[in-house]
């Protein structure tokens, strides 16, 4: 097997031609794909695969000079792709890896047919009238609590962040991802995340992108989701009705749906009878 696809531990399913690359967010792995991937597995070819430091990874390839931008986990995306002769892809990010996909879209965006983002965020700290959902200090905090308890901050994040308090075995799925991850592989992560600012590249995309953004998401506010819509060339926004930050982990269906919807959909913009002819957004 290729050292990329060991480093990265690269699984391949599925029966179709079209690729499917899912990425997976901050504190989680491949795993976490697990409530919605099988919906796609006759008619697609799913690749997935764990950032280095996460999952199944080789941890002994983790480098923490590379990996203090996200342009390190953008990096192994790309090679992941040239590994496997991938043409045509479409990504599917969560989270933070939705501007991972994106800057390795404008780096070689002729291998991209169309980018899913959900939950995205370009910046998360507030600036002036932009409101990312954080300030400062609260960034700091986030920094001091995984590096002093990551146990009891990975707690915190899975009762905020998943927000669906009807279903308690949600929380414990999502903990026991964040368990898993090496805590100064996750502190190393979050201030690659949380430091990062790709707003300005939004508008050099030119690969076709829908966002996903839910109701009530305590990491990512709609304002965010509605900035990447206004900003992006080609950007289709849709306001699921699930809440909280993971829709792939608490609300399977309308994710699958949404995401079926915009891949399958041809002419975009040109098709005008399609609900992302005309870019619009909707507010269920």
């Amino acid at each position: 097997m290729h050292p990329i696809l060991i480093r990265n531990n690269v699984k391949i399913l599925g029966e179709g031609s079209q690729v499917l690359l899912f990425a997976h967010g901050l504190g989680c792995a491949q795993n976490a794909w697990k409530y919605i991937t099988d919906a796609f597995l006759e008619d697609y070819r799913v690749v997935l695969f764990d950032h280095v430091g996460a999952g199944d990874s080789d941890l002994s390839q983790y480098d923490q000079q590379k990996y203090a931008t996200l342009e390190g986990y953008a990096c192994d995306i790309i090679e992941i792709i040239q590994a496997l002769d991938l043409k045509n892809i479409i990504f599917i990010g969560h989270s933070v890896s939705s501007m991972i996909g994106m800057i390795a879209a404008l780096q070689v965006p002729e291998v991209f047919k169309k980018l899913v983002f959900i939950g995205p965020s370009p910046r998360y700290l507030n600036d002036g009238n932009y409101i990312g959902g954080f300030n400062a200090e609260d960034i700091e905090n986030i920094f001091t609590h995984i590096a002093h308890d990551y146990v009891a901050w990975g707690k915190q994040l899975a009762t905020e962040a998943m927000a669906n308090s009807d279903k308690p075995e949600l929380f414990d799925f999502l903990q026991e991802c964040f368990e898993a991850v090496d805590p100064s592989v996750a502190l190393a992560f979050a201030m690659a995340t949380f430091k990062a600012d790709y707003r300005d590249k939004l508008k050099k995309l030119e690969v076709p992108s829908l966002t996903l953004q839910c109701k009530n998401d305590a990491i990512v506010p709609l304002s965010v989701g509605e900035f990447i819509y206004k900003n992006t060339p080609d950007n289709f926004l849709v306001v699921m009705k699930a809440t909280g930050h993971f829709p792939h982990i608490s609300a399977p269906d309308e994710t699958i749906r949404e995401i079926k919807d915009f891949i399958e959909a041809t002419g975009l913009k040109s098709t005008s009878d399609h609900p992302y002819a005309q870019g619009n957004f909707s507010h269920p």
